[in-house]
């Protein structure tokens, strides 16, 4: 690659996995108030797959040729006109609003990155921003006081995984639904796994006998009407993924553009860089194996992160 060109992850129509390739672009230039990065992981989301194969196009309409991916990490190789928040060789963190994380180079602007602090892997920081700042968002909607009991779907999943841990570092009781194979990694974070399956409504009832006072979907919209007819206060039931279903039943549904923003991020990447909360890495896969790494992630199985390292 010559040094006037990157490499990036493209689609030219919707479709599955197979419209997915990575070809050689122009190196993106700076504007002002932006800088270049180049990029040492970027974190893949399901949220991805679905604006590919077009079922989000009513919401987020793609043009074509369409980039990927809003996760990135990486070191800042040139700046924009004014930038002054960084110098050239920075660690830093962060996230595109362009759909084009996932690539060797991207232009970000200063506002959607932090510094990266030392003790947080490459790995880590690129699969920060959907899961952290998602998982702060969805957390800050049910407002779990310490010693609450807050029930939390697809526990185990990418940012299941971090919305346990977050509300276990608020003093929550965490009742984590999630397949039997995770019930280790649960209970090692402070949760009581609950395993889905028949009458989830009767085990979570018995995991909670006084009673549970909120609850977080992370999956989809049975869980929201699950949690309705547990009794749950609507104003204390949150939904990522359940929109309809939310309007439809007055629950909440907030995302992580509600927690986009660079004190929110540092929270996050602070918790995680102190130990406080880990971001499990379920995979790493080459740029090149792009396709490879939406069809593990589309198994809904993983526990954790799937990162592209470019």
């Amino acid at each position: 690659m010559s040094t006037t060109r990157a490499r990036a992850v493209r689609f030219d129509e919707y479709g599955d996995r197979a419209v997915l390739h990575v070809t050689e672009v122009p190196i993106p230039r700076p504007a002002a108030g932006e800088v270049l990065v180049e990029v040492r992981a970027a974190g893949i989301n399901p949220g991805e797959a679905a604006i590919r194969s077009g079922a989000m196009h009513a919401m987020f309409p793609a043009t074509f040729p369409s980039g990927q991916g809003s996760d990135l990490a990486g070191v800042v190789t040139e700046l924009g006109e004014g930038v002054s928040d960084f110098a050239l060789g920075d660690e830093v963190l962060g996230f595109s609003w362009q759909r084009s994380s996932q690539a060797t180079h991207v232009v970000v602007p200063v506002s959607q990155l932090i510094l990266k602090p030392q003790a947080l892997s490459w790995e880590a920081a690129g699969a920060l921003y959907v899961v952290g700042c998602t998982a702060w968002a969805a957390v800050e909607a049910v407002a779990p006081k310490p010693g609450e009991t807050v029930a939390v779907s697809a526990a185990a999943g990418g940012v299941g995984t971090v919305v346990v841990q977050l509300l276990a570092v608020r003093g929550a009781h965490v009742l984590g639904i999630a397949s039997p194979a995770n019930a280790d990694w649960l209970t090692d974070h402070g949760a009581t796994p609950v395993p889905y399956g028949d009458d989830l409504a009767g085990a979570l009832t018995a995991a909670a006998p006084d009673g549970i006072d909120a609850f977080i979907d992370l999956f989809g919209p049975d869980y929201v009407q699950l949690a309705v007819d547990l009794g749950i206060s609507r104003d204390r039931i949150e939904t990522i993924i359940s929109f309809q279903k939310a309007q439809e039943l007055g629950t909440k549904s907030a995302g992580s553009a509600e927690a986009s923003n660079r004190e929110v991020l540092t929270e996050m990447a602070d918790l995680v860089a102190s130990g406080r909360i880990e971001i499990p890495i379920a995979a790493t896969y080459p740029l090149d194996d792009v396709r490879d790494a939406f069809a593990e992630l589309e198994k809904r199985h993983t526990r954790g992160k799937i990162v592209l390292i470019p």
